[in-house]
């Protein structure tokens, strides 16, 4: 039984990296000086040159070693965790309401009742002055 630790795939890496971050393998060719038949022979490869690793890496706005260390797991755990930021927080931002909205529900009521009762007093008016 072996237990070699298989080599990362970085060429699948780079393509995981690109699709979450919503970009075609054009817009990377583009953004590295090269065309898509060669960003595909990446995505492909078990290996990439450092040098190229280094371009994909600035134009995809992650680290090297980000692309490296890539997993599907990791992602997955930032997201799980995010979500549970927001479940704890109960927002994804974090603020401090300087009002209660109960008291902000109530005092439109009133004002749609006050509303409601200056047009029957109009009405009432209207009715009476003929």
């Amino acid at each position: 039984m072996s237990t070699a630790i298989k080599p990362k795939h970085i060429g699948r890496n780079i393509s995981r990296i690109r699709e979450l971050k919503d970009m075609k393998q054009e817009a990377l060719a583009q953004a590295i000086g090269t065309n898509q038949q060669a960003i595909s022979a990446i995505e492909n490869s078990e290996t990439v040159d450092e040098q190229k690793l280094i371009e994909i890496a600035k134009a995809l706005e992650v680290s090297v070693e980000a692309i490296k260390s890539f997993s599907d797991d990791g992602v997955i755990n930032y997201f799980n965790s995010f979500h549970d930021n927001i479940v704890t927080t109960g927002s994804i931002f974090a603020t401090n309401c300087t009002f209660n909205p109960l008291d902000k529900v109530v005092e439109l009521y009133e004002r749609l009742v006050q509303s409601e009762k200056d047009k029957v007093e109009y009405l009432e008016k209207l009715l009476n002055g003929k």
